[in-house]
C-alpha cells in the first residue's frame, strides 16, 4: 500500500513538473510607484510586471500611489518598517530627500552589465546626485529647455535656432513682426526662466549662494538678469500673462494653439498638449541661449529622469533589480517611450518619438547638469517672494531695480 501510494505521488510529481506547475512559493516584491494607475506610464509598467511574474514565478505587489501619495507616504512608511522593496520617483527627490533609504546598486549593475545599453548621461547624473555611487536607475529621461513652434519660426524667416541672447532677441523681433508673441510660460514654470538666466551668468552654484545667503544687491548679475527680462517685456516679446496665468492655461492655450512661438519647458510638454496641438504640430527644441560673458552656455540645463531605487533593507534585491531591467530595457522601455511620448532609457531603442526628435541633438550636447530651475527655488522662504516679483517684472509692474530691491529687503 505504501509502495503504491509512493508511486502515485511520484507520478503526480512528474505530471505537474511537465505541465510547468510550481511547488515552491515564489518570492514577493513590494513595489510602490509614483504613477496613478490610469496614466500611460502605469499601464506599461503593469504590463512589464506581469511579464516578470510570468517568467520568474515571483509575485509583485505593485501599488500605484500617485505623486502626492508617494511624496507624502513613502518616507513615513519606510520609517515605520513597512515592507517596501522597490520604489520610483524623481532623480533629485530619491537621491537627496530619501538618500538614507537607498541600496548601493554598483555591484548589481556590474553583475548584470547594465550600463552596456544605458544612457551614459543619465547614469552619470544618477551617480553625481548620489555623491558618486550609483543608488538609483534612471528611466523616462527628460530635459528642460526651450521648445518652439517650427512653423512660426519658418514663417518669421528664422533660419537657425538662437544660441546667444542677442540671437534670441533678433529671433523674437522677427516673430513679433510676423504677428506672433515670442515667449510664454505659466505660473508653474515662471521661476525656471529667471533661474536659467541668472545661472547663465554665474552658474548654478552662484544662484544657490545668492538664494541661500540673500546676496541680491551684492551680486550685479542679478540686476543684469532682471534687466534682460525687463527688456523682453519692453520690446513686446513676452505674453501679456507671462507667468501669471495658472498652469496649464498658457501651455494648453496660446502656445499649443499656435499664437506663441517659444516656451521653456520639459520634454514631457509635447505629450501633455498633444490633445490640443494634434498630430501635425511641428515641434522644435533648442538649448537656452548663452549670455555675454556668462559662466555657463548651451551645454548646461536641467536634465534628469524618474528613477528606480531599492530599499537598503530589502531581502529581494536581485529580484527587484530584475524588475527594473524589465521596465528599462528592450520591449517595455520602447513601449514606455511610445505610449508616454518619452525618451528611451535603453540605447538600443534608438528611435525616439517624432515629437521629440528635435530634443535628441540638444540632449546630446549637454555636459553640465542643473538641478530644478538651476537652484533659484532652493530657499522655500524666498521662493514665493521671488516668484511674485518676477511675475510683476515680466508684466511691467516693477522695474528690474525694484525687483532686486524687493528681494534684498525680503532677505534681511
Amino acid at each position: 500500500m505504501k509502495k503504491r501510494m509512493f508511486c502515485l505521488m511520484l507520478a503526480l510529481l512528474v505530471l505537474l513538473t511537465a505541465t510547468g506547475a510550481v511547488f515552491a512559493e515564489g518570492k514577493t516584491i513590494v513595489y510602490w510607484s509614483m504613477w496613478s494607475s490610469s496614466e500611460p506610464q502605469a499601464i506599461v509598467i503593469a504590463e512589464a510586471v506581469k511579464a516578470y511574474e510570468a517568467a520568474s514565478g515571483n509575485t509583485v505587489d505593485l501599488q500605484f500611489k500617485g505623486r502626492t501619495g508617494i511624496r507624502e507616504g513613502l518616507q513615513p512608511a519606510l520609517d515605520a518598517g513597512t515592507e517596501i522593496d522597490l520604489f520610483d520617483e524623481d532623480i533629485d527627490r530619491v537621491n537627496v530627500a530619501w538618500k538614507d533609504y537607498l541600496l548601493d546598486l554598483e555591484e548589481l549593475v556590474k553583475a548584470n552589465d547594465y550600463e552596456a545599453t544605458a544612457l551614459p548621461s543619465m547614469i552619470g547624473a544618477a551617480r553625481e546626485v548620489a555623491g558618486g555611487s550609483l543608488k538609483s536607475i534612471p528611466y523616462q529621461p527628460n530635459v528642460f529647455n526651450m521648445f518652439y513652434n517650427v512653423e512660426i519660426f519658418e514663417e518669421a524667416g528664422i533660419e537657425a535656432v538662437p544660441t546667444t541672447w542677442e540671437e534670441l532677441l533678433a529671433a523674437s523681433e522677427k516673430i513679433k513682426a510676423a504677428g506672433y508673441t515670442a515667449l510664454t510660460t505659466d505660473d508653474a514654470y515662471v521661476m525656471t526662466n529667471f533661474g536659467y538666466q541668472l545661472a547663465r551668468y554665474i552658474g548654478e552654484a552662484g544662484v544657490v549662494d545668492v538664494v541661500t545667503n540673500g546676496n541680491w544687491a551684492e551680486t550685479p548679475e542679478v540686476l543684469k538678469a532682471a534687466q534682460d527680462y525687463e527688456d523682453l517685456y519692453a520690446k513686446g516679446y513676452l505674453s501679456s500673462t507671462f507667468g501669471t496665468s495658472v498652469w496649464p492655461t498658457n501651455q494648453n492655450g496660446e502656445f499649443a494653439l499656435g499664437d506663441v512661438a517659444m516656451y521653456l519647458n520639459g520634454s514631457w510638454l509635447p505629450n501633455e498638449v498633444k490633445g490640443v496641438t494634434g498630430p501635425d504640430f511641428k515641434w522644435g527644441c533648442f538649448a537656452y541661449p548663452a549670455v555675454p560673458g556668462g559662466k555657463d552656455g548651451i551645454e548646461a540645463a536641467n536634465f534628469g529622469a524618474q528613477v528606480f531605487a531599492i530599499n537598503k533593507n530589502t531581502k529581494v534585491a536581485d529580484e527587484a533589480f530584475s524588475i527594473i531591467e524589465y521596465i528599462t530595457k528592450g520591449e517595455f522601455d520602447k513601449k514606455l517611450s511610445v505610449e508616454s511620448v518619452g525618451i528611451p532609457a535603453d540605447t538600443t531603442n534608438a528611435e525616439w518619438p517624432e515629437m521629440l526628435s528635435a530634443v535628441k541633438d540638444v540632449m546630446a550636447g549637454l555636459t553640465t547638469r542643473y538641478q530644478w530651475s538651476a537652484g533659484i527655488e532652493n530657499n522655500p522662504d524666498m521662493t514665493p517672494i521671488i516668484k511674485e516679483n518676477f511675475q510683476k517684472l515680466c508684466t511691467g509692474k516693477v522695474t528690474a531695480q525694484e525687483f532686486v530691491d524687493a528681494l534684498e529687503a525680503a532677505s534681511k
